[in-house]
């Protein structure tokens, strides 16, 4: 299954566009999308507002904010700076995937995938460029699955 916002459900709520509620570290979220956005900005309090972005205006606020993070490759959360490449970023993304999973909708989309391979044809695979790669997100979506499938 193809996840993209434009496609049909489940695909598209699984897509980091939609708009599903999440809180992480006290901060809530509008959607996967704003948060991953909100990573390009050092300013604590501005990311909250970055936060409550969702689809393609998270999308589009992040594009406009790229340069600086591909340069450094340091990415952003409540004032800690976050090697791109490294492990305690992996945990992060981890932390936020786990507090998005508490969203019944979200959980719901997910679990009527059932044994479905996830793909994400439209995501980036470097990690040089992405905040995100195609892996890191469908390898996610995958992990959590199999959890609530067994606890079914």
């Amino acid at each position: 299954m193809d996840i993209k916002a434009k496609s049909a459900y489940p695909a598209s709520a699984l897509s980091n566009f939609a708009p599903h509620s999440f809180e992480i570290d006290g901060v809530k979220c509008a959607s996967m999308e704003g948060f991953l956005q909100s990573l390009k900005v050092t300013d604590p309090f501005f990311q909250i507002d970055v936060c409550q972005l969702v689809g393609s205006d998270a999308r589009h606020w992040g594009d406009e904010h790229n340069a600086e993070w591909r340069k450094a490759q340091t990415l952003w959360w409540q004032s800690k700076a976050y090697d791109r490449h490294s492990p305690e970023y992996q945990e992060l993304l981890d932390r936020a995937f786990e507090a998005l999973l508490k969203n019944e909708d979200f959980r719901r989309a997910l679990l009527i995938t059932n044994q479905e391979t996830l793909t994400h044809s439209i995501g980036q695979t470097d990690p040089h460029i992405s905040i995100l790669t195609q892996e890191e997100f469908c390898s996610r979506l995958m992990k959590m699955r199999s959890r609530l499938l067994l606890k079914k």
